[in-house]
Order: C-alpha cells, then sequence, then structure tokens
C-alpha cells in the first residue's frame, strides 16, 4: 500500500468508537508504514453536520499526520458474522462491494478472569468468516482490557492464542507469555496439545480431536436452544478446523456428538458458510449448499443505536458529562462504572435460582445508556428506540427500577436519576409531544430535542452546532 499521498483513514464499525480503541488503531497504522504523527491533548469524535444535519459520518479531530487528510468514523453492520473494526485507507468513502480494507480488528475486553470461551473462542469464527471475503486483509485481535490481565493464562486461552497466530492473526494490547505466543508448526503439535487440555465439567460434550488416516474427528456441541446456535462451540470448532486446514489437513473434517438433527441446519447459519468454504462435515448429516452473501458489510441506516451512540458520542465530547453504563444494541455491553471509575460487571438477575425456576421478575431490565451529568448532579437512563416503536421505548422506562437501586443509589446516593427515551427514524421535523422522549435524531440527520429534554442534551446540540456555524 503506498501513503505516499495524503488520503483519509476511513474507520468503519458497528460499535460505539472510543477515542482509546482509535488511537490503538491509528498508531498501528502510522507504526506500520512508517508514517510521522501526533496526538494534541485534545481529541474529540464530533458529529460532522451538513445545513444543521448530521451527515452520519465522525471526524476524529485533535490528531496530526502528513499522510492522513481525516480521520472518518461511520456506522456499519455485517450481513452476517462482523468483526468489529474495518479499516480503509483511501480518498472516498468505503464501497461495500468494490473496496478492500487495510486492516480488520476485533476489539474485545474480555480476558480469562472473567470468561475462557468469549474472550478467545467466542470471537474466532469471525476471523474464519472473514476470510472468505478479504483473505488478505491483515486481521487484528485488539484486547482492550478494562480490567488487570491474569497473570498465567487458561489452556483454553493459549490453545485459542496461537490457533490465531496460525492463522496469521495480530494479538494487541495483550501479555503473551513466550512459550505461548508461538503458532502450531504441525497438525500432531495440534492435536497433541488440545488432548494435553483438562476436560470440562461433567455433562459438557469435550472438544476432543481424533486423526484417522483421511478423516480428523473433532467432538463438539452445536445445538442449543433448538437450533444450530452454540456460539462458543461454533468459534471453536470454526477455527481448528480452519488451524487444520492452513497447516496442511486435506483429508475430511467430520463435527461428531453434535446434538443436531437435520432440521436444525440452515444454509444462512454463519457455521454453514464456514463448513461450505472449508470443507467441514456434520456426522450423519448433509451440510446444505449455501450461496455466499453478495457482501460483508453495509453502512446501517435503521439501526436505533444509532440514536443512541449519537447522544453517547455528543455528550463526552462537547460537555463534561460521560457514559457510566453502555449496551447499545448490537454492541458489546459494558462495565458499569463507580464514582471511584471501577468497572464492575452487571449482573443478569437480582436472584438467578429464582428466575431460573421461573420467576421473570427476577431480571435486572438494563437501559441502552447511562449518562452521569456532574454539573447538574443527575444521572439518565436511556432507552434507545426506532421512532415507530416510541411507545415500546417509554414503556421500558418503568423497568428500571432494579438497575437503579442495586448500582446507581449505591454509587451515586447524591445524584438524581432521570429517564428519558432517545429515538431514531421518522423525518420531516416528526415532533414529539411525549415528554418522556428526550432526543431524536431523524432519517436525514435532523436533530430534534423533546418537550423536556435533559439539559445536557440542549448543551451538548447547542454546542456542536455551535462548533460548525
Amino acid at each position: 500500500m503506498s501513503v505516499e499521498n495524503s488520503k483519509n483513514l476511513w474507520i468503519l464499525t458497528e460499535e460505539r468508537p472510543k477515542i482509546d480503541v482509535l488511537k490503538q488503531i491509528i498508531l498501528k497504522f502510522t507504526g506500520d508504514y512508517k508514517i510521522a504523527a501526533s496526538a494534541g491533548g485534545d481529541m474529540r469524535i464530533v458529529p460532522i453536520l451538513n445545513n444543521r444535519k448530521f451527515s452520519f459520518t465522525y471526524e476524529l479531530t485533535g490528531f496530526h499526520c502528513d499522510r492522513i487528510n481525516k480521520i472518518l468514523i461511520k456506522t456499519v453492520s455485517g450481513h452476517s458474522s462482523f468483526v468489529d473494526y474495518l479499516i480503509f485507507y483511501q480518498e472516498k468513502e468505503p464501497n461495500p462491494s468494490a473496496d478492500i480494507p487495510i486492516y480488520a480488528i476485533e476489539e474485545t475486553k474480555t480476558d480469562d478472569s472473567e470468561s475462557r470461551n468469549t474472550g478467545v473462542y467466542q470471537r474466532c469464527s469471525k476471523f474464519v468468516y472473514l476470510d472468505i471475503f478479504y483473505p488478505d486483509t491483515r486481521k487484528i485481535m485488539l484486547y482492550n482490557l478494562h480490567i488487570k490481565q491474569k497473570k498465567s493464562q487458561t489452556e483454553t486461552n493459549i490453545f485459542g492464542t496461537r490457533m490465531l497466530l496460525t492463522l496469521n492473526v495480530e494479538i494487541l494490547g495483550k501479555t503473551i507469555e513466550n512459550e505461548n505466543d508461538k503458532p502450531f508448526l504441525s497438525i500432531d503439535e495440534l492435536i497433541e496439545f488440545k488432548g494435553s487440555m483438562r476436560e470440562p465439567p461433567a455433562g459438557n460434550v469435550p472438544i476432543n480431536i481424533t486423526k484417522n488416516n483421511d478423516t480428523i474427528y473433532i467432538s463438539g456441541r452445536l445445538y442449543k436452544s433448538g437450533g444450530l446456535s452454540h456460539d462458543p462451540s461454533i468459534g471453536a470448532l470454526s477455527i481448528i478446523a480452519a488451524t487444520l486446514r492452513k497447516l496442511g489437513w486435506h483429508g475430511k473434517i467430520v463435527i461428531t456428538e453434535h446434538g443436531l438433527s437435520q432440521k436444525n441446519i440452515g444454509s444462512k447459519n454463519k457455521f454453514i458458510l464456514i463448513a461450505n468454504k472449508i470443507n467441514i462435515l456434520i456426522d450423519g448429516l448433509v451440510v446444505p449448499k449455501t450461496e455466499q452473501h453478495k457482501g460483508y458489510w453495509y453502512y446501517d441506516i435503521k439501526g436505533e443505536k444509532l440514536g443512541t451512540i449519537f447522544i453517547h458520542l455528543l455528550v463526552e465530547n462537547f460537555t463534561d458529562g460521560r457514559s457510566i453504563y453502555e449496551n447499545h444494541a448490537g454492541c458489546e455491553r459494558g462495565y458499569f462504572l463507580t464514582s471511584s471509575d471501577e468497572p464492575i460487571t452487571i449482573k443478569k438477575y437480582t436472584n438467578r435460582s429464582e428466575y431460573k425456576k421461573g420467576d421473570k421478575s427476577k431480571i435486572i431490565n438494563l437501559p441502552d445508556l447511562t449518562l452521569l451529568d456532574p454539573v447538574r448532579k443527575e444521572i439518565l437512563n436511556i432507552e434507545g428506540e426506532m421512532f415507530g416503536n416510541k411507545l415500546k421505548g417509554i414503556e421500558q422506562l418503568s423497568l428500571f427500577g432494579a438497575f437503579e437501586n442495586i448500582y446507581i443509589k449505591r454509587h451515586y446516593p447524591d445524584y438524581a436519576i432521570t429517564r428519558s427515551v432517545v429515538l431514531y427514524g421518522g423525518d420531516k421535523g416528526n415532533e414529539t409531544a411525549e415528554t418522556e422522549v428526550g432526543f431524536v435524531l431523524e432519517s436525514d440527520g435532523n436533530l430534534i430535542l423533546g418537550v423536556k429534554a435533559p439539559e445536557i442534551f440542549r448543551d451538548a446540540i447547542k454546542r456542536l452546532r455551535d462548533f460548525w456555524s
């Protein structure tokens, strides 16, 4: 890739863009291509307005590089399994069907201390699926850890990491012990390592790998909740099979003890798409032939998160406010930040055993976004919805009691709590009389404040308009 001329760096993501992650992406780019760059003390993610309307593009300001004209960010989604960030270096806005990213980056904040499977396995299938569309794109697993990394990695994490390295996936943001930072060199080495790992608890189907002449058998349960949806196993079996192929295995790969019946298998499931691509068989069943998606990604113009991500970034970049919890639709759920900035994981239930027995009132209903306004000592719990589902969003506000009692009142006892709905969609100045609606981002980019919009929303939008005036 040439960097002789100044071009734009396009960062496409289905996540809420974060300054610390963007810094790592830019430093990776400038380091790989030996480009001088400097960052000011006030990096901001700024929504770009055209004629006072949001253009659905953000610009990262406060970063200077002679070879980067602008750093532009847009919200996208995948047709199926999708990494968190696609990076393009070009002048024009990326075309989903024509342009090839220079980097594909999966971000995780999960370490062994929280989950053995989510940190590696559950994300591995994303790189295998990505390879169908962009085999030459550089692939990166970025650990954006918010909690202290465990001193010693679990066997599961070591196994997954070594497979990622075998598939030429780079690891950033995480220390890897020297003896664990090597790719596998042979099929037998991989099988031997997996065989030496501790078995899972009784009742779980262990992932075992057995080589027999021209066939490798891999056991692993794929059935869950009435179909092929066991995400950790999908990730584990996908990357094991892909790594075996990478190491030169040309024989059969057969998944056993999967728990599936023929009716459970649909041609659009991501595992079936991968199975077609790298020739995986499912014991006793016929793997349907699939029609590959025409593209890997598309610009998101219909998701409710367009509204909540916009107000999140606006408040954090144009006021003294900040988010203390985020759960944007389709994005990775964040930690709850205490008054001392300690990140803690939100529980799913007030009483898990009672919930499992059927008492659905024991679940903790979560907002899509929680904002802290330090000026007014107010905390806003926000529900995001599409404009057409406005009443559904308003109804959801009444369910935040457990979340507020357990987390907010405990860690922010001196703050008032307000609940508000943020909507995306609608057009032509659709005013809303409901006082619960604080903000509407219309589909044409128009910014509409509710009749009783939180003051921090009013401040943020005024300052954004002043910035562009």
